[in-house]
This record gives structure tokens, C-alpha cells and sequence, in this order.
């Protein structure tokens, strides 16, 4: 009693099953694992945001201090050439010459001017009249000399004029080289003598930049892009410029015929007032990720852009930072799973030994019962399968009883359904064979006999056909002139629709076109497509069936169609299966036999059919 009792407690009856343990193990297992990936995640995310953010300061720290040393060397590369239009404004031969403008007093100032730019950095010193015209230049030998040149359209000339000094970057319209115009009035303002003007160039500085590998640009306060280390950089713009501003730059002549086009620098994200992360193509190598620095330059309303590569920095930096989250993030993960994993077992094992004891005992006293129902199932087992044996011996019986019995409906259905067209035949000509001997007029009334005599030999065919094709046999192919063929069908029909027949339109083909096939079977075949094309006509004063016959390359198709109602989607799509019909006392096997026919002589019946009528399609192999 003591151990039925224990058999009989409920599973509840355990602190926990190891099933129920399973499931809870499981569901920890999940959160555990939803838990660890929020962490990793959220750590991995941390730890790239903390790189990228650390590397971003560590580059805007070291481009802040490269881009300061760039402006000092562009200011110290200015302050040279800005002297020199200052001092030579005082100068008395420049005086001489623009008040004289005699050529000792121009020739010597020529030289002078010559032999100045040669100890300076300048490219050009030259001096305009008030006219605009250049009256003495250091380049006065060489071809491109500026003497003569007129530059009352560059606005160094007629801010000098004006304000007494100007500065202005521009292409130079004889050299076509850039550089920057410093210019200085001589004279006063009521009385000026003309202007000295200095061109600086950067060829050196740019050169200086582009050793270091990293894209710096200077641009005016209209972000047209003046200096740089990136030469096709050149009078880009740093933002689209709007059409009346580009159209006035264009008219000056000041970048000649440079297009004034967009910086490839794109998407730029932020981070300060004059640092942000831009992406930019440098000629020759494709998108990336650049720290932009961008700083004014005294004395010039300039700004230098500095660019310094972060897409490789920021990724090693945000790697590393990861890999070290990792490396602390996954040991933790670890100590916690083991932990889990250790309390997940103990309870397992506890319970586990708990369930086989209980199993045991129940087992040892199911066993016996178990023994006894599988004898019992057995015996029965054995009495059913003789009861299913025997009874499936009486249902193949009766299948096969079934399907001989719906071969010998369908070929008596066939039998009936082609023979009614000539008996219908028979029976007209029979009735005018015995209006005829009533009239005395034997000639007519033997004609009529003789058809009747053809068509009984017809029935006879048509019967002796279709035991053939219930035998599954096929008759031999032969050239069947096709012409003859088509006026048989007609002749058979001629009783049953007498005064219908007109409406039958019908090209006959030349008495040379032969067939493969034989004539018997496929008048059937017309008969049937004609019969029907006239039933779907019945009652209708446009009636018309159109029968036409045409050669191609592949044999010879013949084509019924006719000006009917068509043949509903539903009767369509299952045409040819047996017992299909629209007609209230059809059988639906004359399209099915006609289909048989014409595929046991290498041919093939299509169908369309709509709203405006049906056409059928015969394909016959020509004879040869």
C-alpha cells in the first residue's frame, strides 16, 4: 500500500519535475543570453563612440597646431611682397616716370622694377598709369611683357584708385597664372599719378603643403578656393554659388574661364563651430571619411580649410576601444554563465534522481498490465487484418466490374451519338424515295434508295471505326483527298438542317490536296465541328460558319469558325474530356473522338472562343 500510494502522487506532488526544470533553465538561458547581448552591445557601442570621440580630439588637436603653422608661413609668406608697393608709392623715379612718361625716365625705372623682383619673392612689379595702362614692369623684356597691357577692369586697380590700397587674388589675363594683386595709389587722392602693383604667387607654399599628404585649401570671402595643395582644387567653391554671384565673378575675369564648381566634399557632420567630419574625393583615390579644421587668417578676409585623413585613425581607435570592452565585458559574461550553469545542474540532478526513483516503481507495476493489452491487441491486430484482407479483395472486384462497365457506356454513348446523323439521313431520304413512287417518278426515288444503300454502308464504317477505336486499335493512314472529305460531311448533314445549310460558307480546296488519314474517320471529325457550329447558330438571321482550308509549311490546317455566342470559360477549359457538353441532350463525346481521331493521323485540334464566336482548328499532315 505504501508504495501503490506513492505511485498514485500527482507530478505536483515533486518540488519541481525536470521537465519543469528544463523549461525554467531555458527561459533563463534566453533572458541570459538577451541580457548578454544587450550588454555586449551596448558596450561595443560605447566603447566606439568613446574611441571615435578621443581620436576626433586627439586629430583636432594636432590639425589646430599644423593649421596655425600653415597660417604663420602663408602671413610670412604676404608681409614681404606688402612693403614693397608701400615703398615704391614714395619713390621718385616711380613719380618721374608716371609724371614724365618719357622713355629715359620709363626705361630707368624698368630696370629698377627688374632688378627689385629678382631679391624678392614677388612674381611681377608693375606700374599703371591713370589711364589703366602699364607704362614700366619688371617682365618689360620677356614676351609676356605687362608694359602696354590695359587693367582698368581689375578692381586692384580701381580700389587703388579709390581707397589708395587694395589686394586682389585673380588669373592672370596675359601669364595665366594665379596669384595675389597688391596694389598702392601714387599720388593723392586729388591728384593721383597712377599705381604700383605687386603679384604675389604660391607656387612654393603649395608645394610646401602637398608634401605633407593632407589637402589644405584657402578660400576668399565668396569660398572660391584660392590656394591649395590639391591643384584641381583651384577656383572650386566651397558651397554653390548663387547665379547673379557667379554670373558678376565671370564678368570680371577674375578666374578667367574656370567653372566655378563645388568642392567634391560632401556630407558634413558638425562637431564645432570650426571642426567638422566631411567626406571628400581627392583625384585618384575614392571617398573618405576627412576631420576638417577650418581657421581665419589675419590681415585677409581668407580661410584656410585643413583636412587630415580620420577614416583609418578613428576605425583603429574605435577597434581597439572595442576589443578592450570586449575584454572585459566577455570574461564577466563567462563567470556569470558558469555560475548559472552550476546552480542550473545542481537542481537538475536533485530532481532528475527524485523522477527515476518514481519511474522505477511505476514501471514494475505497469509491466504487467502493458503485457497483458499488447496480447490483447495482438489477437485483435491479427483478426482485423484478415477482416481488411478479405475486404479489400471484394472492392477490387468491384473495380474492376466499374471500369468495365464505364468503357462499354462510353463506346455504346459514342456508338449512339455517331450514328445518329446518318440514320436521321436515312430517314429523309426514305420519306422523298416514297413521295417519289407516289408521283410515278421511279428515276428520283432510285437515286434515294441508292443513298440510303451508301449511307447503311456508312453506319457500318462508323461502327466497324468505333469498335476500333474502343479496342484501342488505329486504322492505317492513307491519302485521303480532302475536298471529298468536306462534301461528305456536307452531304450528311443536308437532311438534318435542310434550309440551314446556307449559312455554311465553304472554300474548297483544289481535288490535288491530299491528306494522311482515313475519309470515314475524319468526316466524323467535320461533322461534328459543323453540327456544332450550326446547334450554336440556331435561331439567328446572321448565321454564318466559315469554313476555310490553307497549306503551310508544316501541312494543312483546316479552320471552322463561326459568328455564335462562344462557349462559356467554364465549358472551355475542360472541352475535350468526355461527357462535357453545354447541350441539354449532348453526350460531349464528339469533340473527344474528333480530338482522338485526328492525333491517331499526327495531328491536333486547337479552340478559341470569345463573345464575337468560336473557331476550331484542324492540323492535318500533308500526303505526300
Amino acid at each position: 500500500m505504501h508504495k501503490w500510494a506513492m505511485l498514485q502522487r500527482p507530478a505536483g506532488a515533486l518540488s519541481s519535475t525536470p521537465e519543469q526544470l528544463a523549461r525554467r533553465a531555458r527561459r533563463a538561458w534566453l533572458l541570459f543570453a538577451a541580457i548578454a547581448l544587450l550588454i555586449v552591445t551596448a558596450a561595443l557601442y560605447g566603447a566606439g563612440l568613446y574611441g571615435r570621440t578621443a581620436e576626433v580630439g586627439t586629430l583636432a588637436a594636432q590639425g589646430r597646431t599644423d593649421a596655425n603653422l600653415k597660417v604663420a608661413l602663408l602671413r610670412a609668406v604676404l608681409e614681404s611682397p606688402r612693403a614693397l608697393p608701400l615703398l615704391l608709392s614714395a619713390d621718385q623715379q616711380v613719380r618721374d616716370a608716371l609724371s614724365q612718361k618719357n622713355a629715359a625716365a620709363i626705361d630707368v625705372l624698368n630696370r629698377k622694377l627688374e632688378g627689385l623682383v629678382s631679391g624678392t619673392k614677388a612674381s611681377v612689379l608693375y606700374v599703371v598709369g591713370t589711364d589703366g595702362l602699364a607704362v614700366a614692369s619688371s617682365n618689360w623684356r620677356e614676351p609676356i611683357s605687362f608694359v602696354g597691357n590695359d587693367y582698368r577692369f581689375r578692381d586692384y586697380f580701381s580700389g587703388a584708385m579709390q581707397a589708395g590700397t587694395a589686394e586682389y587674388f585673380a588669373l592672370g589675363n596675359v601669364s595665366k597664372r594665379p596669384g595675389l594683386y597688391i596694389s598702392r595709389r601714387v599720388g593723392d587722392t586729388d591728384a593721383p599719378l597712377g599705381v604700383v602693383v605687386v603679384k604675389m604667387e604660391f607656387d612654393q607654399l603649395e608645394a610646401d603643403w602637398r608634401e605633407a599628404n593632407r589637402p589644405a585649401y584657402v578660400s576668399d570671402e565668396n569660398g572660391v578656393v584660392l590656394i591649395t595643395s590639391v591643384p584641381s582644387w583651384r577656383f572650386m567653391t566651397t558651397a554653390p554659388l548663387a547665379a547673379p554671384k557667379q554670373a558678376a565673378i565671370h564678368d570680371s575675369q577674375q578666374f578667367g574661364d574656370a567653372p566655378l564648381v563645388p568642392l567634391p566634399i560632401m556630407h558634413a557632420q558638425a562637431l564645432s563651430p570650426d571642426v567638422s567630419i566631411v567626406h571628400a574625393v581627392t583625384p585618384g583615390g575614392s571617398d573618405a571619411e576627412y576631420l576638417s579644421l577650418s581657421t581665419t587668417i589675419p590681415s585677409t578676409p581668407w580661410r584656410l580649410d585643413y583636412l587630415i585623413p580620420a577614416e583609418a585613425p578613428i576605425a583603429a581607435a574605435v577597434r581597439e576601444m572595442r576589443l578592450l570592452a570586449l575584454g572585459v565585458v566577455v570574461p564577466l559574461l563567462g563567470l556569470a554563465a558558469y555560475l548559472l550553469w552550476r546552480r542550473q545542474s545542481a537542481q537538475m540532478r536533485i530532481a532528475a534522481e527524485q523522477a527515476a526513483r518514481i519511474e522505477l516503481e511505476r514501471r514494475v507495476v505497469e509491466r504487467t498490465e502493458d503485457l497483458s493489452r499488447a496480447r490483447d491487441r495482438l489477437q485483435a491486430e491479427i483478426a482485423g487484418h484478415r477482416s481488411t484482407e478479405a475486404k479489400l479483395q471484394i472492392v477490387q472486384q468491384d473495380l474492376v466490374q466499374a471500369n468495365r462497365l464505364a468503357i462499354l457506356g462510353q463506346v455504346a454513348a459514342g456508338v449512339a451519338h455517331e450514328i445518329n446523323q446518318p440514320v436521321a439521313t436515312i430517314r429523309a431520304y426514305a420519306d422523298n424515295a416514297r413521295t417519289f413512287l407516289d408521283r410515278k417518278q421511279t428515276g428520283p426515288a432510285e437515286e434515294n434508295l441508292g443513298a440510303i444503300a451508301a449511307l447503311t454502308e456508312r453506319i457500318g464504317s462508323i461502327t466497324e471505326e468505333l469498335k476500333a477505336f474502343a479496342r484501342k486499335g488505329r486504322t492505317a493512314a492513307e491519302p485521303v483527298e480532302l475536298r471529298g472529305v468536306i462534301e461528305g460531311a456536307v452531304m450528311l448533314l443536308r437532311s438534318r438542317f435542310a434550309g440551314r445549310l446556307d449559312a455554311l460558307a465553304i472554300d474548297l480546296p483544289p481535288p490535288s490536296l491530299k491528306v494522311m488519314g482515313n475519309r470515314v474517320r475524319l468526316e466524323q471529325v467535320l461533322i461534328n465541328l459543323f453540327q456544332n457550329a450550326l446547334e450554336a447558330l440556331d435561331g439567328r438571321d446572321d448565321a454564318r460558319v466559315q469554313v476555310s482550308v490553307d497549306e503551310t509549311a508544316d501541312g494543312v490546317t483546316v479552320g471552322v469558325s463561326d459568328n455564335g455566342p462562344g462557349i462559356p470559360p467554364a465549358i472551355l477549359k475542360s472541352l475535350f474530356t468526355p461527357f462535357n457538353t453545354s447541350k441539354e441532350k449532348g453526350l460531349g463525346l464528339g469533340l473527344v473522338i474528333s480530338k482522338d481521331i485526328v492525333a491517331d493521323y499526327g495531328g491536333r485540334i486547337e479552340v478559341s472562343s470569345d463573345d464575337s464566336g468560336t473557331r476550331f482548328t484542324i492540323h492535318l499532315q500533308t500526303a505526300a
